[in-house]
């Protein structure tokens, strides 16, 4: 056999091996192509699933928020309303309350059913008095008037009331008008001895 026929029969075996090492790494492409794009697929749905979750919650808040504070701006309007029942009822001198004839009496009544169904419809729907007399003063809900000197209660102490502050929820609707002492002491925090003194807490 010469050298041209051994050629020509070794040909197809090589051919063979050729093809058969072609024919396998398409499928292993096509193998981990496939792995990757389940993984990425994968990886997308969490992240849509984690997105909606985090949308739910938000939504919630929203709307409990809605709920909450929806009539905050007609509340506001009312504690307007109630303000003048109030003032109307403190011009009246005491004597008018004990002297006046009986349409008179039945009027302040009136008046002061009036004011005390607003106040309670008012709490009814979460509008609450903020608490003033003897507090702290407190910027975000009190708003300082006037000073009074007082050397027998602590600096900043509020011991005045010009006007009620309400606030709905955690939001404060408006802030309690007030006059605040000056020049007394200065506050003392529990387990501290007052200025000059001894602590008797203990």
């Amino acid at each position: 056999m010469t050298s041209d026929e051994n050629t020509a029969s070794g040909a197809p075996d090589e051919q063979a091996k050729t093809e058969s090492a072609g024919a396998t790494t398409p499928e292993v492409d096509v193998s981990e192509a496939l792995q990757a794009e389940v993984a990425d697929l994968k990886d997308k749905l969490l992240r849509t699933v984690a997105e909606m979750e985090n949308l739910r919650k938000r939504t919630e808040r929203e709307i409990a928020d809605t709920r909450t504070y929806a009539i905050a701006g007609f509340a506001r309007d009312m504690l307007t309303a109630t303000d003048s029942l109030s003032r109307a009822l403190s011009s009246l001198p005491a004597e008018a309350r004990e002297t006046g004839d009986a349409t008179l009496k039945t009027l302040i009544e009136g008046i002061e059913m009036t004011e005390r169904e607003m106040q309670r419809l008012l709490a009814k729907h979460g509008v609450k008095p903020i608490e003033a007399e003897g507090q702290k003063f407190d910027p975000h809900k009190h708003q300082a008037m006037f000073e009074v000197p007082d050397p027998t209660r602590p600096e900043g102490t509020v011991v005045q009331v010009v006007q009620a502050g309400f606030a709905i929820g955690d939001r404060v609707l408006r802030p309690a008008m007030v006059g605040v002492a000056k020049g007394g002491a200065k506050p003392v925090n529990a387990g501290e001895a007052p200025e000059g003194g001894v602590d008797k807490s203990a």
